[in-house]
């Protein structure tokens, strides 16, 4: 979905791969990115409901161009085009209906209004989603809470939080500078913008004078994904990948003072709390943002070391596939997403199942599967289930035995 404050806030982007030449860094200005990983033809959305198997394989598609910037270290989609996205009603990303996450997002929420004394406070988040967050602010610290997403389902909200919790389903611009905040959020939507700096100092003439309010941003970490080779974490809608040194150094460019980075739940999330400062902020580095030289060796080795992943996991199919096994992959989102589209192009693995009921019924995007409930895998009792997060192997293993299924179990 196109609308003009997408483009007051993400401004025009280019459609087509740039050379290095002509690449700018768009979290420092650095001219001449140098493109290290490239895919073609992958589902330009990786979250969208998708009522038909025909309309899951005519999804737009795009490509991947990751590049390098030498300056910053931030790596970008150089090919990411945003008239191919969308972000509206259809997108469903929640991760809520997993015991795993939702303790862990307790224990987040739980931790900042303990840190920032959070309670009877003004919260604003942008990128909000279902407003899950939200409204364990509103629930845990009494917090009197506004999300912003053009995604937004004010319907899903707990009734006990409605009163307490506003739903704008929009996109975030400066014309929502009027709201007091004492604290913003911003999770897992950095990401998705395709210029962070802009972005980010919109946000900082947005709070304009509110200097004591605290910002808070998570996302995924990025050297894990250039550690790991994590091509199921590497996808078109996701055009920004962070580093904790490179998400540090466009904070204080767009005029914040960083007080802490972190990496969370297993490693996989980075965030960042920070506060408004006057003009360009050049307070002390944290001894994690010394990571250009490791960025810088991770990009030079990703291409050999992802073939030989790529290799081995080709292999793990293939044998599966000889031995005529059924084959059923746990999670239907963006990782799902990535894994087909690398390993499974002919699409002979056919089952994929998800814990989000929202998510049942509809097709994966390109690949065509019909998204299955859980309960779906005891009919079609699969020899081999591949767990598209790691993290959730356990809850996946006793939901598996609760149905009676005895599959061998591969994780990502």
């Amino acid at each position: 979905m196109r609308t003009s404050t997408v483009e007051n806030v993400v401004g025009r982007l280019p459609g087509k791969s740039k050379s290095v030449e002509e690449s700018v860094c768009p979290g420092c200005g650095t001219h001449g990115m140098a493109v290290f990983h490239e895919v073609r033809n992958v589902p330009a959305n990786s979250c969208i409901l998708l009522p038909s198997e025909i309309s899951a394989r005519e999804v737009p598609l795009g490509d991947i161009s990751l590049a390098h910037c030498s300056g910053c270290g931030f790596i970008f989609n150089t090919s990411f085009d945003l008239e191919k996205t969308e972000y509206s009603g259809r997108y469903e990303e929640t991760q809520g209906f997993s015991g795993t996450f939702n303790r862990f997002h307790e224990g987040l929420a739980r931790r900042l209004i303990q840190k920032y004394g959070l309670r009877d406070k003004n919260v604003l988040e942008i990128g909000c989603g279902k407003a899950e967050f939200l409204t364990l602010l509103a629930e845990l610290g009494n917090n009197r809470c506004v999300g912003i997403d053009p995604g937004v389902k004010a319907e899903r909200l707990p009734a006990a939080v409605r009163s307490r919790v506003t739903c704008i389903a929009d996109f975030y611009s400066e014309k929502y500078g009027d709201h007091p905040v004492d604290f913003l959020v911003c999770k897992m939507t950095l990401e998705h913008i395709a210029t962070p700096l802009e972005f980010l100092r919109t946000v900082r003439r947005g709070l304009g004078e509110q200097t004591g309010a605290i910002v808070f941003f998570q996302l995924p970490e990025a050297l894990r994904i250039l550690r790991q080779c994590a091509f199921e974490d590497i996808y078109h809608e996701h055009c920004g990948y962070f580093t904790p040194g490179s998400l540090a150094r466009l904070f204080r460019r767009a005029g914040f003072e960083v007080l802490a980075i972190d990496v969370e739940y297993d490693g996989q999330y980075l965030t960042i709390e920070a506060r408004p400062s006057d003009g360009d902020c050049q307070s002390k580095a944290l001894a994690c943002e010394d990571d250009q030289f490791e960025i810088g060796e991770l990009v030079a080795s990703f291409p050999s070391r992802l073939a030989a992943k790529l290799s081995g996991w080709r292999k793990h199919l293939g044998d599966a596939h000889a031995l005529g096994w059924q084959i059923a992959l746990w999670g239907s989102g963006s990782k799902a997403v990535s894994f087909l589209s690398t390993l499974d192009p002919g699409g002979r693995i056919q089952c994929v199942t998800d814990v989000n009921p929202n998510r049942h019924g509809y097709y994966m995007p390109k690949s065509g599967q019909r998204i299955m409930a859980p309960g779906e895998l005891v009919e079609a009792r699969p020899d081999l289930v591949i767990v598209m997060n790691e993290i959730y192997e356990q809850e996946i293993r006793a939901d598996l035995a609760a149905m009676g299924l005895a599959p061998e179990i591969r994780c990502l």
